[in-house]
């Protein structure tokens, strides 16, 4: 058996290996995860030198027009006007090419964000429950959305721009080396520091635009919340409340964009100052040079042509690092989701898949521990037969939900075992698992569709008839009959058209439509009046037929009509038998049955 020194509490939060990644190891382990990116580079790559290469066609046919068409006495027209031809068809097959990378680049970008967008998206799906109420909705969703966004910004943009400044560079520097080496060093020497620089500054820039992105996961996380909750808000009267902390959220987010754009901004004056130095020093040098009789005068102009070529890509660098820090942050912080490996594993195919009929549950020395908090389930053992219908009690933080949570493995216990029909829960299939254990939550989540949907969302193959035959079988034929469209009755986000008593009605259907053989119901008549719990308890006696049942209640009538009840008590099962022997005895149930009674 497993102790609990063996095997830990399981973790919450992701993993933030990530975020102390440096920025060309995760480009590369993103550019790995989305192979997608790849696909035809090479031919993006040669489109985006000949893009390139037409520019420098224009230097060149100024020099040759000066030097040649121009100098002399007589100048020779016809060779100027083939300069021209040729440098109206360079400019028509450059933009021709530009087109081609442009939509080459897009849709193999577009390609990989997708791919990398259902890649974390699955696996926030993979994660176990406590690992994502570790980290708040909104910022889940901002790494899934708007940090992914951030790299669609600079593949389609930086990478473009990346990719032709590098051979706008190299060509410049193979012309300029061409006209007069000593210029060309001229302007590399005076680039040079600003590159190494570039490259220390751009550690700060990247810690800036991290903590951009957590800013903007935060701000998601205020405005969903606001949003979501905005019935309490308003019933509490919270609004200057709620305002004040949206408006914190937003501030923060300004504030922190503002400090790495400031950072940014640094780098525009610095290099436009090299630029004009450059420029400067080439005018002056090759001046001289061209007055020693060492650079003719086409030369020179091409050559100033060639260095507004090689300035511009060290300019545009700076916009490209503003982009590519930003996307580089939000980058991490998507590999810090798929870094994050669920602590809850699906064993796949080496796993066992359970055969049809009712369940035997058994639980081992079973503990368990939240991270960071006390133990809340103390070595549990306890067996439920098959076909048994259970009722599990006791006060509130007990420890009873977290054992119907172990039980459909929601989470993985600390210590001990979970075994179903004598195999243990970690090696049963998910798919297996899902579908022979169906949870029926305190509050049963309904999604922005019709009735007749949500009800069907565990048997999707379901039709209309199954779905208005699972609900006349519960007994609520009439509440259906009652609603304005029917089964197409749409039920909101959230299924906010529908009353509390309602939705647990629809998630009551939907588990009874999906046919499970082990049902656990949580505080499953917890929302609904009286009488509706009178005619759903009579349904659930149809449901619980045959199949093993095992209820997590504080209305203590669940308890009357079970074959067993479960008492825990501090983590602890504490009394265990029928309702009239327990109900008779001193002790932790009888004083819970005295209370609710009252």
């Amino acid at each position: 058996m497993t102790t609990a020194v063996e095997k830990a509490a399981p973790a919450t939060g992701l993993d933030d290996t990530a975020e102390t990644e440096g920025a060309l190891r995760t480009l590369r382990r993103g550019m790995a995860l989305s192979p997608e990116f790849r696909a035809g580079l090479a031919v993006t790559v040669l489109l985006a030198l000949l893009a390139t290469a037409g520019r420098v066609v224009v230097p060149v046919a100024v020099q040759q027009t000066i030097d040649r068409g121009l100098s002399g006495g007589e100048p020779d027209l016809g060779f100027v006007r083939l300069m021209v031809l040729v440098c109206a068809v360079a400019v028509l097959l450059t933009a021709a090419c530009a087109y081609a990378m442009n939509v080459r680049l897009y849709r193999t970008s577009e390609s990989g964000l997708t791919s990398l967008r259902v890649r974390a998206f699955r696996h926030v799906h993979d994660l176990s429950m406590l690992t994502q109420s570790g980290e708040r909705r909104g910022a889940l969703v901002s790494r899934v959305t708007g940090d992914v966004d951030q790299i669609s910004n600079f593949m389609q943009y930086g990478g473009l721009m990346m990719i032709m400044s590098a051979g706008q560079l190299v060509i410049a520097t193979i012309l300029m080396a061409v006209y007069s080496w000593p210029l060309a060093l001229l302007v590399w020497a005076a680039f040079v520091p600003l590159a190494f620089a570039l490259r220390r500054f751009q550690r700060l820039i990247s810690a800036a635009y991290t903590r951009v992105r957590e800013r903007m996961g935060d701000l998601l996380a205020a405005v969903s919340e606001s949003v979501v909750g905005a019935a309490v808000i308003r019933a509490y009267g919270a609004q200057e409340r709620t305002s004040r902390r949206v408006d914190a959220a937003v501030d923060g987010h300004r504030a922190a964009q503002t400090r790495a754009q400031a950072m940014v901004a640094l780098t525009f004056p610095t290099s436009e100052l090299v630029a004009a130095a450059a420029t400067a020093g080439v005018v002056v040098a090759g001046t001289l040079l061209g007055v020693g009789g060492h650079l003719s005068a086409g030369k020179l102009v091409a050559f100033l042509f060639l260095v507004t070529l090689f300035v511009s890509p060290m300019q545009t660098a700076t916009e490209v690092l503003n982009d590519a820090q930003n996307a580089i942050a939000g980058w991490r912080r998507v590999l810090g989701v798929l870094d994050t490996a669920p602590d809850v594993a699906d064993p796949g195919e080496a796993g066992t898949s359970l055969a049809r009929g009712p369940i035997e549950v058994r639980f081992e020395g079973v503990s368990f521990a939240y991270p960071g908090g006390p133990t809340v389930l103390h070595d549990v053992d306890a067996v439920i037969a098959p076909r048994s219908r259970i009722a599990v009690v006791g006060e509130t933080g007990s420890g009873k939900t977290t054992f119907a949570k172990l039980l459909t493995r929601l989470m993985d216990p600390a210590s001990g075992r979970v075994l179903v029909d004598g195999v243990p829960l970690d090696r049963v299939r998910f798919s297996s698992l899902r579908e022979r254990i169906v949870m029926v939550p305190q509050d049963g989540f309904l999604f922005d569709a019709p009735l007749a949907d949500n009800i069907r969302f565990g048997r999707p193959g379901a039709s209309d008839e199954d779905v208005r035959r699972a609900l006349t079988d519960l007994g609520l034929a009439d509440w259906l009959d009652g609603l304005p469209r029917g089964l197409d009755t749409p039920v909101g986000q959230r299924g906010e058209s529908l009353s509390a008593g309602e939705r647990q009605l629809v998630a009551l259907a939907r588990a009874y439509l999906a046919d499970p053989d082990l049902l656990v119901l949580d505080e499953a008549t917890s929302a609904v009046d009286p009488a509706t719990e009178t005619r759903i308890q009579r349904a659930l006696d149809n449901l619980t037929r045959g199949r093993t049942a095992i209820s997590i209640a504080h209305r203590l009538s669940t308890a009357e009509s079970a074959d067993e009840v479960i008492v825990f008590d501090a983590g602890r099962i504490v009394q265990r038998g029928p309702h009239t022997a327990l109900a008779g005895t001193p002790g932790a149930y009888a004083d819970l049955y005295a209370s609710w009674s009252r």
